[in-house]
């Protein structure tokens, strides 16, 4: 059994100020429509939950960086962040072969001025 974990911190005005700057160039290069729509419903606290997902992103390649032979055959959006039924972040991947991988969980959370994101692979 192999397990693998990634890690990501990131400072929420960071990503408040790519959103603000780049505008949509930034979201739609970054998160999938799905995410955007979550975020977006977030209102006055979408930046905190777009930095928490850009995080889950970052944490999730790391953790499956053994997967990955070359770093240029993914894009941020082969990572996406999700609500399941009980309403916890699950992260979908595609675009990476997955079979002999087990189960991926994701940990996100956010303060005022942090997102921070943790995912563990378990894998064959």
């Amino acid at each position: 059994m192999k397990v693998t974990c990634g890690t990501d911190i990131i400072e929420i005005n960071r990503i408040k100020e790519s959103i603000n700057k780049l505008e949509n160039n930034f979201i739609n290069r970054i998160f999938t429509k799905k995410e955007i729509q979550y975020c977006e419903s977030k209102k006055e606290q979408k930046y905190q939950h777009y930095a928490a997902r850009f995080a889950a992103k970052e944490a999730g390649f790391k953790a499956l960086s053994w997967k990955i032979k070359n770093k240029y055959d993914v894009t941020w959006k082969n990572f996406e962040v999700i609500v399941n039924e009980q309403g916890r972040p699950a992260l979908n991947v595609s675009g990476i072969d997955l079979s002999d991988i087990e189960n991926i969980d994701i940990s996100i959370s956010h303060c005022k001025q942090y997102a921070v994101a943790n995912v563990i692979v378990l894998g064959r």
